[in-house]
This record gives C-alpha cells, sequence and structure tokens, in this order.
C-alpha cells in the first residue's frame, strides 16, 4: 500500500484544469459526461483510502474491535500503517457519510414535496402553479417527469419565449440532469477537492439543455433572451439538483454563448490543444486514483485475510 493509499485523496487537483477549460471548449454534453464520471470515480477512490486508511492505522491499536491478527507483527511489518492518520480518518469518514446522507435525504424531501404540491393538479406534463414568485424546474420522478412552472414567470415571457422554457425544461428531463447534478453534488461533499467539478456541471447540464432548446426551437436569440428575462426575475431552483431555466450560475456567460454559433460536438479534444492537455491529465489522475485504491484494497485483503485465523 504505501504512499499509493494517500494518492486518491489528492488526485483531484489533477482535474482542476479541465473543470475551468471544458465549459468553453467542449460541447455541454460531452462535458458534462465527462466530469461527472471523473468526479464520481475520484470521490468514489478517495473514500475508500479514508476507509483502508482508516482500518490499517486503526488495527493496530489496543481495544480495537477488530481480529487480533490483525496487529500481530508480521501484518504490522506487512502492511505499512500510520496511527495518526488512522485516527484522522474516523471522523473524515464520519462527515463524509453525515453530508452525503444529507444530501439524499434533502434531495429526496424536496422531490417528494414538490409532487405532493401536485396532487390535485391535472396529471398533464406541465404544471402550472398560481404563485406570485416566477420560477420554474424541472421535476422527475412520480408517476411522469413533470414540468413545474408559476404564472408570475408565464406572464413575464412572451410566446416564443415560453416555448424556450418549456424546450429547456424537457432537455433537463430527457436527458437526465437530475443524475449528473447529484453525483457532482455527492462528489464533492466527498472530497472538498472536488468542488470546482460540480462547479463546472451545474453550468455545463444548463448549457447542455440551452443548446437543446435552441435546435428544438431553431432561434438562439430567443432561448438566449427566455433565460436572461428568467435570470432577472426568478430565484432558482428550491435545491441544487433540481435543473431550471434560471439555476443560480453564471447566467450572462450562457446568454453570450447562446448569441454566439453553436459548439461543434467533437466526441474527444484534440491532444495538441490546452483543454486536450486538461482532458488527458484529468483522465490520466482518475485512472491512477483507481488504480491507487484498487490496488491498496486487495492488497490489504490479502494480507489481513491471511492473518485472520479461521
Amino acid at each position: 500500500m504505501g504512499v499509493f493509499v494517500f494518492l486518491p485523496l489528492v488526485l483531484p487537483l489533477t482535474a482542476w484544469p479541465i473543470a475551468r477549460l471544458a465549459e468553453h471548449h467542449l460541447h455541454p454534453r460531452i462535458a458534462t459526461r465527462l466530469l461527472t464520471g471523473v468526479a464520481g470515480v475520484m470521490a468514489l477512490c478517495s473514500t475508500v483510502c479514508l476507509g483502508l486508511l482508516m482500518v490499517v492505522g486503526t488495527a493496530q491499536l489496543p481495544g480495537n474491535p477488530l481480529p487480533d491478527g490483525w496487529s500481530d507483527p508480521e501484518v504490522r511489518a506487512a502492511v505499512p500503517y500510520d496511527e495518526v492518520a488512522g485516527k484522522a480518518a474516523i471522523p473524515a469518514l464520519i462527515a463524509v457519510a453525515v453530508v452525503c446522507g444529507r444530501t439524499l435525504w434533502r434531495h429526496g424531501r424536496v422531490r417528494r414535496r414538490a409532487h405532493r404540491a401536485l396532487a390535485g393538479l391535472p396529471d398533464t406534463e406541465v404544471a402550472v402553479l398560481l404563485d406570485d414568485v416566477p420560477y420554474a424546474y424541472a421535476l422527475p420522478g412520480g408517476t411522469r417527469d413533470r414540468i413545474v412552472v408559476t404564472t408570475a414567470l408565464l406572464l413575464g415571457l412572451q410566446s416564443a419565449e415560453r416555448r424556450a422554457l418549456f424546450a429547456h425544461e424537457r432537455a433537463h428531463l430527457a436527458a437526465r440532469h437530475h443524475r449528473f447534478l447529484l453525483v457532482a453534488q455527492l462528489a464533492a461533499r466527498a472530497n472538498p477537492f472536488l468542488r470546482p467539478l460540480r462547479t463546472a456541471v451545474t453550468y455545463t447540464t444548463e448549457r447542455w439543455a440551452d443548446e437543446d432548446a435552441a435546435r428544438v426551437i431553431g432561434d438562439r436569440r430567443t432561448v438566449a433572451h427566455a433565460i436572461g428575462k428568467a435570470a432577472l426575475v426568478s430565484r432558482g431552483t428550491p435545491i441544487p439538483t433540481l435543473a431550471g431555466l434560471a439555476s443560480p450560475g453564471p447566467v450572462p456567460r450562457r446568454v453570450a454563448a447562446l448569441l454566439g454559433p453553436a459548439p461543434a460536438p467533437r466526441s474527444w479534444p484534440s491532444v495538441f490543444t490546452a483543454v486536450g492537455v486538461a482532458a488527458w491529465t484529468a483522465a490520466a489522475g482518475t485512472a491512477v486514483s483507481a488504480l491507487s485504491s484498487a490496488n491498496s484494497a486487495v492488497t490489504m485483503a490479502l494480507i489481513l485475510h491471511a492473518a485472520t485465523p479461521l
């Protein structure tokens, strides 16, 4: 194991360049999938390594509940350990479990509450709420995926802009953007070094829906106007893992992107570009993180299994 067990804890730093460059130089669909995949794998690997540090570091301490054979001198010599790191891993793992559990609970609570609020309305794709507060968001799950919008927001948009609003929300639902957002949110909770990726995924999912809406409507300027108007009056979405037209974020950049040409749907950036180097660096960091955590886990399992009495 050795130093390799610590690598997944810091390798998320290799993804910072692609988090900054992907949203500018990659198609939003590709950027979202890349960033979410990198964040999810790195978060899982760092959590696994925290668990390994805890087990190996505390197996040598008197009074631990692990089998006595795990603290034999031969095991201590074969498996490098650090009691300080092992003790520190315990509150770190507890913190990861608490914040990730709280995120999942809050996500589920808000979705259940939103579905209950729509119980008395017709079971249609679009649910219009009589509310003076302007907002709109895509609500997945339940008996069907639905678009929730208030009368206050609809009154503030023209007919073409309303079509852009509905196309944007349908794009969120069709691409299951709430899953990407939830994975990125959990990853950032598990490892703070992954927060730039969460911020980038929040932006790229909105840009993905923007581009899909512009393609459906056939007018990029109309979608840009709808986003700008909604952002001026809307309070966004009730939780970061629910996507909406005016979600918090760099709205001026989204509008500027829509006023420019559509991004090229290139599958993977060239290695001879800055974004290509950043993407390959993030991919390499993710691969090393996965290999390091897998190697450490297998090594610990083999040694400690051999030291465990039958």
